[in-house]
């Protein structure tokens, strides 16, 4: 009770007694005083506890209506748990049993959920000799099937060492000794068909394999995974275009590489995994576990091999999750064209009035940078389809560059580096887990990978209408080519299969000098035919259905890197809108010497005099030098080319040599 003084005192000293039961009721019989403010849980244990906190969705397929739907609507959840495990044992299948391995869904961590376990049924896979006894036959493969990122997260923070959760929400990862693709180590299997099909020799990226090789490392890939008491699972989609979608599934030790893919491929929807059935493509990621040095054309303990006929693709020795996601994109450039379909190196945005755009550049041109337009749609950053309904985007993420990312710069990328996204070989604070993009201790080509729904403005789903606009980007570090010129078909052609930029080289002693760079159509490093196919196929739709065609040099101007500037980024993106608002078509031409562009003789927001390089550069003798030095690099690179014959007489093939330089 309070005193006069204002202290605290109690009456006789006694403390007061403390109700523990609510006014009017009555106390138990029993005098024990229960805390009733809520209703105990419905669990006699800890595990029962832990049951309850997790709930498992039931399947939501749909009847479906016709023959096919009255089966399909007959088979029970057991039954069609035990076909998806069919179908993944008979991907793991050995070449050397009949059998698949015996697989089984879950965590083996958490045997006491799931009860006693059973193995899934046999399926008959490859008639060939049968081993009946080995270890791989004794166990289970435990199968994580397209699990969450909330659960990749705690399978890679449990199990796999350099993965932690940074203050953004990323999980950071490492990719071990690999840090970027290995180009000189991918292989394609040469056969009766591919030795036809695709493009071989000088200039191309495909180094051949024969059969017996590329199952050799299958079968030394699948027995890795075999051994493993974990594999994880994805089924997932390539192409937005639901009539050109491809069905892939990715089998992997790792769940840095199961939450990588599960967001650059398309998501599937649960409706779609019950009824997924038999992949398209198969990838068997067993890059922890090296290729045998030994094998015939292998050149060292790194190999990435594509079998078209087989539709399967298998890495050793290597980690870098790059390889799977342009693995895929290679695939895509050789059935994608079979369908009468362009697959295209690119991005891709569209206007709020429905004008798409697409952009080609290889790094440094600023692509990502100016395909990511507020006030455009982004359909895609990296990997397209344009076929006769349109243009799709063939990934369901972006696989984006984190080398000095800042938020005023890339305020998209930035935000979208949160829970779900995968930040590949970055350093943070230990401490506060503050990632550091700047610091280049692991490598320069640290990475982000995140679902596109991250973009606030990505377009969903990720398809379009036919392009209006053909965007090829350059960065001239010679100088001489215009910021802007407009191109005819022919000319499209021979700028697509050029795919030049110049790059700035640094020398010991401290000269800087241009160097260019050429990639047939845009990424020579993924494309499986000749480049003048795609060429040809980009040419046909465009002059189809109405697109227009433009070289922009985002590179130096007034003289080559070390005299003149680079061009203002303010002025680059006026040129870019005109060309979306359609303004540059109705602008006046004039055609340039030895490349023969049409440049316009003004524009808005964009100083005229700089429309026409040689009147930017001071010494006009040195012009003419480096734009001679640039069209012999360009007529050099082209050589490759000139003798590949399109059409019955190879009348177009003289047509693209045309469009070139002329000296």
């Amino acid at each position: 009770m309070a005193s006069d003084n204002g202290n605290f005192s109690f009456d006789n000293g006694v403390l007061p007694k403390i109700q523990t039961n609510a006014a009017g009721t009555k106390k138990p019989a029993n005098g024990i005083c229960h805390d009733d403010s809520v209703p105990p849980v419905k669990a006699q244990t800890i595990h029962e506890l832990h049951s309850l906190q997790r709930k498992r969705s039931a399947p939501t397929t749909p009847v479906k209506e016709g023959a096919g739907g009255a089966v399909f609507a007959t088979i029970s959840e057991e039954e069609r748990q035990k076909l998806q495990l069919q179908s993944i044992s008979a991907s793991l299948a050995s070449l050397t049993r009949e059998t698949g391995p015996k697989v089984v869904r879950g965590d083996p961590a958490r045997k006491a959920e799931g009860g006693a376990q059973k193995p899934a049924p046999e399926h008959h896979h490859y008639i060939t000799p049968t081993i009946s006894v080995s270890d791989s036959a004794l166990k289970f493969t435990h199968v994580l099937y397209n699990l969450s990122p909330a659960e990749l997260y705690e399978q890679a923070i449990k199990y796999e060492k350099g993965s932690f959760i940074t203050s953004n929400g990323a999980l950071a990862t490492l990719s071990g000794a690999k840090t970027g693709r290995s180009p000189r180590d991918k292989r394609v299997v040469k056969d009766d068909v591919t030795s036809e099909g695709l493009w071989w020799g000088k200039g191309s990226p495909n180094i051949e394999m024969d059969e017996h090789t590329f199952l050799t490392n299958r079968e030394r890939a699948v027995d890795y995974l075999n051994s493993l008491d974990k594999v994880f699972v994805n089924d997932q989609f390539l192409n937005w275009d639901p009539e050109n979608q491809i069905k892939v599934r990715i089998i992997s030790a790792r769940a840095y590489h199961s939450l990588f893919m599960h967001n650059m491929c398309i998501r599937a929807t649960p409706e779609e995994l019950e009824d997924f059935g038999t992949p398209d493509f198969t990838i068997y990621n067993a890059g922890q576990f090296p290729c045998n040095r030994y094998t015939h054309y292998m050149t060292s303990s790194t190999s990435v091999d594509i079998n078209l006929a087989r539709r399967e693709m298998v890495i050793l020795g290597t980690q870098y999750a790059g390889e799977m996601k342009k693995g895929l994109f290679s695939v895509m450039h050789y059935l994608m064209p079979k369908r009468q379909i362009l697959s295209l190196h690119s991005g891709c945005n569209m206007g709020k009035d429905g004008d798409v755009a697409l952009f080609f550049g290889l790094s440094g041109t600023g692509k990502t940078t100016l395909s990511t337009d507020h006030n455009r749609y982004l359909i895609g950053d990296d990997e397209h389809c344009w076929s006769d309904n349109g243009v799709s985007n063939i990934e369901g993420g972006c696989y984006a560059k984190c080398v000095d990312l800042s938020q005023e710069k890339e305020p998209d990328i930035w935000n979208a580096i949160k829970f779900g996204t995968v930040l590949e070989n970055v350093v943070f604070e230990e401490h506060t887990r503050e990632v550091d993009y700047t610091d280049k201790s692991v490598t320069e080509n640290t990475r982000a990978a995140y679902p596109i729904e991250y973009i606030p403005n990505a377009k969903l789903p990720c398809v379009g209408p036919h392009p209006k606009n053909v965007i090829l980007l350059a960065c001239d570090a010679f100088g001489v080519l215009p910021p802007v010129s407009k191109l005819n078909l022919a000319q499209t052609m021979y700028h697509f299969i050029s795919g030049y930029t110049a790059l700035v080289a640094g020398t010991e002693d401290g000269i800087k000098e241009p160097q260019a760079t050429f990639s047939a159509c845009f990424g020579a490093a993924f494309i499986m035919l000749h480049p003048t196919k795609y060429a040809a196929m980009l040419a046909e739709k465009m002059q189809k259905y109405g697109a227009t065609a433009w070289l922009v040099n985002t590179g130096w101007s007034g003289g080559r890197y070390g005299v003149g500037n680079r061009i203002k980024l303010s002025y680059t993106r006026k040129i870019i809108d005109a060309i979306h608002s359609g303004e540059l078509l109705n602008a006046n031409y004039q055609k340039t010497e030895v490349f023969g562009l049409e440049i316009p003789t003004g524009l808005n927001g964009v100083p005229s005099e700089i429309l026409d390089p040689i009147n930017t550069w001071e010494d006009k003798a040195a012009y003419k030098e480096t734009l001679l030095k640039l069209a012999g690099l360009f007529k050099k690179n082209f050589e490759v080319f000139a003798n590949h014959k399109i059409g019955t007489d190879g009348s177009l093939t003289d047509e693209i040599l045309a469009a070139g330089p002329n000296f």
